[in-house]
C-alpha cells in the first residue's frame, strides 16, 4: 500500500471515528498542513490541530476518493465529501489534496476544495 493510499484510508477512519490520531501519525515530525486560509500548522501538534478542527466542523463526514495518484514524493487525491455540518444542514464538496512524502511519511499537506458549499445561500 502506497504512503498516499495509507492516508485516504486514515482520513476515512478518522472521519468516522472523529478521532485523528491515526491520520496525525503518518505526519513527519516538521509536516506543514495548509488549506484555503492564509495560515500555515506545522509540526505533529499542528497536525492535530488542523484535522481536529476540520473534524470540529461536521456532525457526520465522509471522503470518497474518485483518483489518486503518487510518484516522485508527490500524492495527488481527488476526493468528494458528503455528510452535515454541525448544526445539521447537509453538505457535498469537491476537491483536490496533495501530500509531499519523505521517508514514507506526510512532509507536507495542501488541500483545495469547492469553498462555496460552506456558505449558507442569502434568503431571498
Amino acid at each position: 500500500m502506497s504512503t498516499t493510499e495509507e492516508f485516504m484510508a486514515a482520513l476515512q477512519q478518522a472521519e468516522s471515528s472523529q478521532d485523528p490520531a491515526p491520520l496525525v501519525a503518518l505526519h513527519a515530525e516538521e509536516v506543514t498542513l495548509q488549506n484555503l486560509t492564509q495560515k500555515t500548522w506545522q509540526g505533529t501538534d499542528g497536525a492535530q490541530a488542523f484535522w481536529s478542527a476540520y473534524l470540529s466542523d461536521f456532525e457526520t463526514i465522509r471522503s470518497e476518493f474518485t483518483n489518486h495518484s503518487e510518484h516522485g514524493g508527490l500524492g495527488v487525491m481527488e476526493w468528494t465529501a458528503t455528510g452535515r455540518l454541525k448544526g445539521g444542514r447537509p453538505i457535498e464538496y469537491r476537491g483536490v489534496s496533495l501530500i509531499e512524502i519523505k521517508d514514507g511519511k506526510v512532509a507536507a499537506f495542501r488541500t483545495y476544495y469547492d469553498s462555496a458549499a460552506f456558505v449558507t445561500p442569502a434568503q431571498s
